[in-house]
């Protein structure tokens, strides 16, 4: 066959896989979606023991929290490849495609790949949505959900690989969530706060309950900044089932961070309330750099200086901080070499998290779709750009804090601009101009019911003439992930 016909056959076979890996996709989508299920992690138990116990394949570091969990993964995932390991990473929701959720060697499934993987449990999963349908035990429509499903290809893909170690992200909660079927050596919780209280419950403490769950007998949890309730519940968590505790310690005030000086370790009075043999990390310093800033950090196993991450945000850098002594521990506590964690670290990218997608003016898209989440992207505009007029383009789902979102919001937006996401989760557009006129008054609130009106509208607003045109004019879209990534697909990011 000549080149070109060979050539002509593998586009032939790639648009094949493309439309196979849609078909796939849209057979999944119609499940019980992420948001409505039961709580229970049996369904999955059973899964995976009809395909032979795939997550007893390779080794795991498991993470939940409220926010930073998909970057932190992310951080973790390079740390280990650079160390020469081959990894899988499983993490929700996606931006783009469906298959960026599942990644090996920091790479999404190709359409051979993901169709393979479904392939390979496909007979599984029909025989478990049988069982389930026929016990009646979750009501007639009993079939396994969109998350489990994924789940366990996911599981089934990395054990084919195989990998090395798997990077896994909670879908929500910890205890009933269907990636704890694994029995990972590290757990990871970063900041714990209010978010799916329907199932988590309404206090931290109670959210905490859940999420600690992920921490099995024997294991290291590695713990970022946490209110004191919710470190108490780890730390019951830990003692109950022989853990060993890595908790993130705050030990520098503003001055400090300002001028990057190193604060100097003081982590006693925290460490007295917590289990003997609790080890302290640090955020030590961060500056702000160009295209990102430096920070240094005290791990477990030494202290690295001035490491560049290219990512905007005082929540980034206590990502950072949390992703390194997770990969510490996993390695048994010891330190990484330098210019490992420097390669790591200055490859790192988070997409749809303070990202710039586009410039003149400069549009950001940020998937913060909880309170917590929206402090964080303030603190990043206020440190990382000099915006003298910004505009807004919100969109929330409605079971979210939305008001919540948009007090954050009033005292930094100029004007917003209203709109949905094409998610059914989506809060009615009317309903969320009437929220948001409540709190930025008539004046400064616009309604566009398509998104890429939505972002056409933030700009002209953002130029106005009666502003002046310039590097001062900014544009930021946020309130959840879907909205985030459909802004990433209308500027050409997706």
């Amino acid at each position: 066959m000549s080149r070109d016909g060979a050539d002509a056959r593998r586009a032939s076979e790639a648009g094949e896989s493309e439309q196979r890996a849609r078909e796939i996709y849209r057979e999944i989508l119609r499940r019980t979606p992420e948001h409505d299920f039961d709580p229970t992690i049996e369904r999955v138990a059973r899964v995976v023991d009809v395909l032979g116990s795939p997550q007893q394949m390779f080794r795991a570091i498991h993470l939940t929290g409220t926010n930073g969990k998909t970057s932190t993964a992310r951080m973790i995932d390079a740390l280990l490849r650079e160390l020469g390991t081959r990894t899988g990473r499983f993490t929700s929701p996606h931006l783009s495609t469906v298959r960026e959720r599942i990644a090996i060697d920091g790479e999404p499934l190709t359409a051979q790949e993901w169709v393979r993987a479904w392939d390979d449990v496909a007979p599984y999963i029909e025989m478990i949505d049988a069982e389930l349908v026929a016990s009646g035990k979750y009501g007639a429509g009993g079939e396994l959900s969109f998350f489990e499903v994924l789940t366990a290809m996911a599981l089934a893909a990395f054990a084919d690989a195989p990998v090395d170690v798997a990077v896994l992200e909670v879908g929500m909660g910890g205890e009933w969530d269907s990636t704890n079927v694994v029995d990972a050596e590290v757990a990871v919780l970063t900041p714990i706060s209010h978010d799916h209280e329907r199932w988590l419950g309404h206090t931290l403490p109670e959210i905490a309950a859940v999420k600690s769950g992920i921490i099995k007998p024997g294991a290291t949890a590695v713990v970022g900044n946490q209110e004191s309730e919710v470190l108490e519940v780890i730390a019951a968590r830990c003692v109950a089932v022989g853990a060993r505790l890595v908790v993130e310690i705050e030990t520098f005030d503003a001055d400090a961070d300002a001028d990057g000086g190193v604060a100097e370790l003081d982590a006693e009075a925290v460490l007295a309330a917590l289990p003997d043999g609790t080890t302290p990390i640090a955020l030590l310093s961060r500056a702000v750099a160009v295209g990102g800033q430096l920070v240094s950090m005290r791990g477990i196993g030494a202290v690295y200086e001035d490491v560049f991450l290219p990512l905007h945000g005082r929540h980034q850098a206590h990502n950072a901080l949390v992703a390194l002594a997770a990969v510490e521990a996993f390695l048994g506590g010891v330190a990484l070499p330098a210019d490992v964690v420097e390669a790591a670290f200055a490859s790192v990218s988070s997409p749809g998290r303070m990202e710039i997608v586009r410039s003149s003016p400069t549009i950001l898209v940020d998937a913060a779709h909880n309170v917590a989440g929206v402090r964080a992207a303030i603190d990043t505009l206020e440190e990382a750009f000099a915006f003298e007029r910004l505009v807004g383009v919100f969109g929330a789902m409605a079971d979210k804090d939305v008001e919540g979102m948009l007090v954050e919001l009033e005292p930094v937006l100029a004007e917003l601009v209203v709109s949905r996401s094409t998610s059914m989760r989506s809060m009615e557009v009317d309903d969320l101009a009437e929220l948001a006129r409540e709190v930025f008054g008539e004046d400064r609130v616009h309604v566009a019911e398509r998104l890429d009106e939505a972002l056409t509208l933030a700009v002209e607003l953002a130029e106005s003439e009666a502003y002046g045109v310039g590097a001062g004019a900014g544009v930021v879209a946020l309130g959840s992930v879907v909205l985030a990534a459909e802004v990433r697909t209308l500027v050409g990011r997706g």
